[in-house]
């Protein structure tokens, strides 16, 4: 049962420490990738003008935020390839069509051996700030910021480049 899986309970935030000798990193806090901003794209930006933007600016995915701030999930070069070349999509349909809406998040809070964990099983972690909002009327609501995307590769150059020194 996933409920009795310690890498299971500690990605879904029910377990602190399930290493008993823990790495030097493992408890630092995701804010020490030192990550770049994200490249955002809205959701009605095409397949062939998200393609064209992500090879322009470098990148190999991008998360996918509604104008409310909305996450709605993450796009990547690969998989809108594949997906229009299979025929499930056209270059002029909307980024939506081809997203993965199943993403984790992390918060900038959170330690790097609860990222390693969540890393064990997904490519990415989209990293979230929640900020609180106000509107006229003075209610207020919370809103999660994008505030990065991290891989394997980032926690790697990490801890490599720490190790060095």
């Amino acid at each position: 049962s996933k409920f009795l899986n310690d890498k299971w309970m500690t990605k879904k935030g029910f377990l602190n420490d399930v290493q008993e000798h823990k790495p030097w990193w493992w408890n630092m806090k995701v804010q020490k990738l030192n990550l770049s901003a994200p490249l955002i794209l809205l959701p009605e930006v095409s397949c062939q003008k998200a393609i064209e933007i992500l090879q322009e600016k470098g990148y190999d995915q991008a998360p996918v935020v509604a104008e409310s701030g909305v996450i709605l999930g993450m796009v990547t070069l690969s998989n809108t390839l594949t997906s229009v070349l299979a025929g499930n999509a056209e270059f002029s349909d909307p980024v939506t069509k081809v997203i993965y809406d199943q993403f984790s998040k992390i918060g900038l809070e959170d330690s790097l051996g609860k990222l390693s964990c969540i890393l064990e099983n997904d490519h990415f972690a989209i990293v979230v700030h929640e900020q609180m909002q106000f509107n006229g009327n003075g209610s207020s609501f919370m809103k999660q910021m994008v505030f990065g995307v991290v891989t394997a590769m980032d926690l790697l150059t990490f801890v490599s480049r720490k190790d060095k020194k």
